[in-house]
C-alpha cells in the first residue's frame, strides 16, 4: 500500500498558483454586512488586504452575480479566526438561473482553536457551467454569536 501523509498547513494554495478570475468586472456583490475596516474586496482581490469581516455578529450571506454566464472550475476559500473557539458553518451554492433556484456544492462544519486550528483553506474542483451567481452562507459560531469573516474567496 502506498501512503503520503501531508501536512495541511503546509499546502500553500495561493494567488500566484493559478490565473483567478478578476471578480471586478465579472460580477456584482451582495453582502449583508461589513466592517469599514474589513470591505468584501480584500477577500475577493488578491493582494488586496486582510479579508472581509461581517459588521455584526450571526449568520452572513455573500452573493456574486455574474454579468453573463462564467464556467467555474475550482474554488477556493480561506477563513481565518486567531481569537476565539468556535464552530463554523458554511454553505456554498450556485445558480445558472440568475439566482432564482440554488444547487449546494456544499456544506460543511469547521472547529476553530486558537492554540491548534486557526485556518480553514477549502480548494475545490468543480465543473459548473453557465454560473450566473455563487452564494456563501456563513453560520459563524452553531451555538453562540460571532463575526462571520473570510480571508479569499478566488474562482478560475
Amino acid at each position: 500500500m502506498r501512503k503520503l501523509i501531508v501536512n495541511r498547513d503546509t499546502q500553500n494554495v495561493s494567488a500566484t498558483n493559478q490565473n483567478w478570475l478578476d471578480l471586478e468586472p465579472l460580477a456584482q456583490v451582495e453582502i449583508t454586512s461589513e466592517d469599514v475596516g474589513h470591505p468584501i474586496e480584500s477577500a475577493l482581490i488578491p493582494g488586496r488586504g486582510s479579508g472581509w469581516c461581517a459588521a455584526g455578529s450571526g449568520e452572513q450571506i455573500i452573493r456574486l452575480l455574474f454579468d453573463k454566464p462564467l464556467n467555474i472550475r475550482r474554488i477556493h476559500l480561506l477563513f481565518c479566526e486567531v481569537q476565539h473557539e468556535r464552530t463554523q458553518e458554511f454553505v456554498l451554492r450556485w445558480s445558472s438561473n440568475h439566482g432564482q433556484s440554488y444547487r449546494e456544492i456544499v456544506r460543511q462544519q469547521y472547529n476553530f482553536s486558537p492554540l491548534a486550528a486557526t485556518r480553514e483553506v477549502e480548494d475545490y474542483g468543480v465543473d459548473l457551467d453557465g454560473v450566473t451567481a455563487l452564494e456563501l452562507r456563513i453560520l459563524p459560531d452553531v451555538s453562540g454569536s460571532a463575526y462571520g469573516s473570510l480571508a479569499e474567496w478566488f474562482l478560475a
